[in-house]
């Protein structure tokens, strides 16, 4: 008896179209996003930067302004713009730069024309060595800049060392300036502090070699610790190396009288409505600094003074939506 073969084995019904080109993009899809992983893991681990710079570019997006430059003299100034409207001037704080503006540009250029420059020495702006960049030095290139530009009356908004060269150009120049605006303001007598003994003392806290020296220096300004990716934090510290000699020779010209006391000695020139807010627990500038602003200020047309709670130093990004509806406020109704 011849044995039985087993039946020809048919062949599989072929996939329909639909399902081989889904299959395809899903393959397709698959290979890119592995290449985004290795390309983003890889530049994280050694090019950082590259992705600070695009969410940088992100953010600019988001708040509908350009980076522009324009040589003043011997200094190139690079500032965002955008917006229309009345323009607000916004000038950041000692090692800092334009980048701190990025949320407060994103909620008020709706509104506004905003320019917030890199200030000489500091971020892209030229830093000319051996020259002075204290108060003073800055209030007359900021005049510059603003010649140039062919601005006219502007709304000027000042943080920090930034709100100390905000305040004694507006006393200088009083028919540039419609409005003041003063955050957190160095500049004005206040009661010392922690901060304010170890700068007294010589001692700068805005410098640091590592990731914990970048907390503490952070922690002064800051209510809560930064939630930054370690690796971002390498490319800060590694920047602030780099600035080590230009940080302290700045820091060391403000520890004068004459520059911690800039916008004090000037208050009775201000003319123009002002505005003075700050956080309530600043322990860089203590928030007495508000008093003698308010109690300063005889001639101003207008004193506004808001105070912020869950904040350290540095409202416009701690505290971004406040600051910007106060800012807002202030200017609308003058």
């Amino acid at each position: 008896m011849k044995p039985i073969s087993p039946p020809p084995k048919t062949a599989a019904p072929a996939r329909p179209l639909w399902q081989r080109l889904l299959m395809r993009r899903l393959k397709f899809l698959a290979y890119v996003a592995l290449v985004l992983v290795v390309g983003l893991g890889g530049s994280y681990l050694f090019a950082p930067q590259w992705l600070m710079s695009a969410d940088i570019k992100r953010q600019m997006m988001t708040a509908h302004v350009e980076k522009h430059s324009v040589q003043v003299g011997d200094t190139k100034w690079v500032y965002f713009e955008g917006g229309q409207g009345p323009t607000l001037v916004l000038l950041h704080g000692f090692a800092a730069s334009k980048e701190v503006w990025l949320k407060q540009m994103e909620l008020l250029t709706p509104h506004f024309h905003v320019i917030a420059p890199d200030l000489p020495g500091w971020g892209e702006s030229t830093r000319v060595d051996g020259a002075s960049y204290n108060i003073d030095a800055q209030v007359a290139r900021l005049q510059g800049f603003v010649d140039t530009l062919g601005m006219q009356k502007v709304v000027l908004i000042g943080h920090s060392m930034g709100g100390a060269i905000a305040g004694v150009y507006a006393a200088e120049h009083p028919d540039h300036v419609a409005e003041l605006a003063l955050l957190d303001s160095f500049g004005l007598k206040a009661n010392e502090n922690d901060f304010a003994r170890l700068a007294l003392a010589g001692k700068n806290p805005f410098v640091f070699d590592n990731r914990e020296e970048f907390a503490k220096a952070t922690a002064w300004a800051f209510a809560k610790p930064l939630d930054i990716p370690g690796r971002f934090e390498d490319v800060l510290i590694k920047r602030n190396q780099a600035s080590r000699a230009f940080i302290d020779r700045t820091f060391n010209e403000l520890r004068e009288p004459s520059q911690y006391l800039s916008v004090q000695n000037r208050l009775d020139r201000l003319g123009m409505p002002v505005l003075g807010l700050w956080c309530h627990d600043d322990k860089i500038t203590d928030i007495s600094a508000m008093d003698s602003l308010r109690n300063g200020l005889k001639s101003a047309q207008a004193i506004s003074t808001s105070t912020l709670n869950g904040c350290n130093h540095m409202p416009i990004l701690e505290k971004p939506e406040e600051t910007a509806r106060i800012l807002t406020g202030f200017v609308i109704s003058h």
